[in-house]
């Protein structure tokens, strides 16, 4: 991993395919952080299970940050700690007004879109994702008139911020969940602006997105595992 962490001690642990691990990536490849990556084995639940006890013992799960020995958990509140902790090519705005409206659209986006899209493949009766598909499709009917109305390119302005980096389930992740449940929740034709900053943002991180085919195979074991009540309830 290219960067500087001063000589810290900064691990990440995370799951390959999870959208909310990713974001702590970018957010540290933003700052150009050294870090060490410890992946968890889904496969090895047990071994997962000792290492989230140890390190997150109060929610159990993916991200978790550990700087200088002490764990930091949930990705968007990482994100913010990394963007506090080193200063420089700024995730948040520095104006409290901007920072607290990129927080709110940040956390809109993980309850109108990310919980939607990921509760979506413990579902089995086709009205109910489709009805739950179209609440997220509104949702980013919403941001897409947000980002209009802001006339940037991202969120963050020209270059990525916190709300672009809570929206990245957009990409590989839900074009994998709508071909696995032969669903519909992003158009394109109607989300015009939300489709150019798509096209934008993947660009800008394409070198280190989770690969689509590979989501689909892994969505799709998950999905008939998760109907006959073995999956775990987060991704």
């Amino acid at each position: 991993m290219a960067g500087d962490g001063n000589g810290e001690e900064v691990k990440l642990l995370g799951i390959w395919f999870s959208p909310y691990v990713r974001r702590v990536v970018w957010a540290l490849e933003l700052k150009g952080i050294d870090y060490e990556w410890v992946e968890l084995s889904f496969r090895d639940p047990k071994n997962r299970s000792r290492s989230l006890l140890e390190h997150n013992p109060v929610l159990k799960r993916v991200p978790v940050l550990v700087h200088r020995g002490r764990p930091v958990v949930e990705s968007l509140v990482i994100v913010e700690y990394i963007d506090e902790t080193w200063r420089n090519n700024p995730v948040l705005p520095s104006d409290p007004y901007e920072r607290a409206m990129a927080r709110f659209w940040a956390y809109f986006v993980d309850q109108k879109i990310t919980e939607v899209l990921i509760k979506l493949l413990s579902l089995t009766d086709k009205k109910q994702m489709e009805e739950e598909a179209k609440q997220a499709s509104k949702a980013i009917g919403t941001l897409d008139r947000e980002l209009k109305a802001k006339g940037k390119k991202f969120f963050g302005g020209e270059t990525i911020g916190l709300v672009d980096i809570a929206l990245s389930i957009v990409t590989n992740w839900m074009e994998a969940i709508e071909e696995v449940l032969d669903i519909r929740v992003f158009d394109s034709r109607t989300h015009l602006f939300i489709a150019r900053w798509k096209t934008d943002f993947v660009d800008f991180v394409r070198h280190n997105l989770p690969p689509k085919d590979g989501l689909i195979r892994f969505y799709r074991r998950y999905h008939q595992s998760k109907i006959a009540g073995v999956a775990p309830s987060r991704l």
